[in-house]
């Protein structure tokens, strides 16, 4: 007998509506007595007949399946969007490398000009940021290619972006002098899978609008990289960590554990004050590893400022009153709080915070009390040495964690 082959030409949107048409629930209920069935009846030519024209359906729909453009496939099983991702998980997840120009890790929080940038993004958004950290920059843009992140915070070159096929955006909407000027990484950038996704739109948006480029400049001022730069900073801070710091880091990571900070920052701190010197004195009368004033010394229980056991408790103590103090800040920006009220009082602090609010800025956000103090430090010159205070250890604290531990 001669094989006949019919070739069947169907349009994706009949084909659709074939597969729909299979794909829809029967409106048949089964009894709920007799769900199973224990037999199965013996073929008639009726049922014969329906059975053909069945089979005939499913193989015309399968052509018809397989006759769609590549396209309407690809669409059918498409991923959600990132954005879509993001809401639904009330999460932003972000593949980042740390380093002086996008983040670092102390006190149970993330850190750093790239970071404190996402965070403000993601309450823009409502959402929750979620950190996940890569040893490369490559390793990062791999991770947000297989869907392991929503975006990524890198330094990484556009010839790397490029081949792997990603969008970015350069946070500083190309004012890289802004960021050049304050020893930052000139092409800090978020990156996504596609710029036609709406996370990726909204934050081209989020970034270059004027205020918040604005904000961007002043973020940049506090995370500045230049105070470390010079070979005699950069030496003298490394002689002082190798020499000095094993004689006190047990009592550092000690007083750390007893008042819940992160030792390293007391280490910044305690190198600070006096370079790590527990004899150090100054002309205004306070002496010890961390400086403490006669008064401050007797309120938190320090009866040798001398004593390098007792002096970094008693900074530990006192900065976790600061904290304590400023319980309304978000967690993100407490510790700068808390370090500008330990160098000029926290009512001091506060003060400034009222001006804020009296103007109309946000009083909570670190870079607008930095930036406050920075215009007034030439009227008061507690301002000035508060912003330099906070900035140093901010710039020490980063340097162990990102380059020499």
């Amino acid at each position: 007998m001669q094989r006949i082959t019919y070739r069947v030409k169907v349009s994706a949107q009949g084909a659709k509506r074939r597969i729909s048409y299979l794909m829809r629930p029967s409106k048949r209920i089964l009894s709920a007595k007799s769900n199973l069935v224990s037999s199965v009846p013996p073929m008639t030519p009726l049922t014969r007949g329906r059975f053909a024209k069945t089979k005939k359906m499913v193989q015309v729909s399968s052509i018809a399946l397989l006759s769609l453009p590549a396209e309407s496939l690809t669409t059918m099983s498409a991923k959600v969007p990132a954005y879509d991702h993001v809401m639904l998980e009330q999460t932003l997840t972000i593949a980042a490398v740390p380093g002086d120009s996008t983040y670092f890790a102390t006190d149970g929080f993330q850190h750093g000009f790239g970071y404190d940038l996402v965070r403000s993004y993601a309450d823009e958004l409502g959402v929750e940021v979620n950190l996940k950290a890569y040893a490369s920059e490559e390793a990062a843009l791999r991770a947000l290619k297989a869907g392991d992140a929503d975006m990524a915070l890198t330094t990484a070159s556009t010839q790397l972006k490029n081949q792997l096929n990603l969008s970015s955006v350069n946070v500083s909407c190309g004012y890289d002098a802004s960021l050049t000027k304050n020893g930052l990484h000139p092409k800090v950038s978020w990156t996504f899978k596609q710029a036609k996704d709406p996370l990726s739109q909204k934050a081209s948006y989020f970034l270059c609008d004027s205020i918040k480029l604005e904000n961007t400049q002043k973020l940049a001022a506090f995370y500045n990289q230049d105070l470390l730069k010079d070979a005699y900073s950069q030496d003298h801070f490394k002689k002082a960590l190798s020499e000095k710091l094993p004689n006190y880091q047990s009592s550092f990571e000690e007083q750390a554990r007893n008042y819940n900070h992160d030792w390293e920052l007391l280490v910044a701190m305690g190198y600070q004050e006096s370079h790590l010197n527990a004899d150090a004195v100054s002309p205004t009368g306070v002496r010890g590893l961390m400086m403490l004033t006669n008064s401050t010394a007797k309120a938190m229980g320090v009866a040798d400022r001398v004593d390098p056991y007792q002096s970094i408790g008693g900074g530990a103590r006192y900065l976790e009153q600061m904290k304590a103090d400023f319980a309304d800040v978000p967690t993100s920006d407490r510790i700068w709080f808390a370090l500008a009220g330990y160098n000029m009082g926290p009512n001091a602090v506060k003060g400034i915070q009222r001006e804020l609010r009296l103007a109309g800025i946000d009083d909570k956000k670190w870079a607008n009390v930095y930036t406050y103090l920075s215009e007034n430090k030439a009227s008061n010159s507690r301002y000035g040495q508060a912003m330099d205070y906070v900035s140093n250890i901010r710039s020490y604290l980063e340097t162990i964690k990102t380059r020499m531990v």
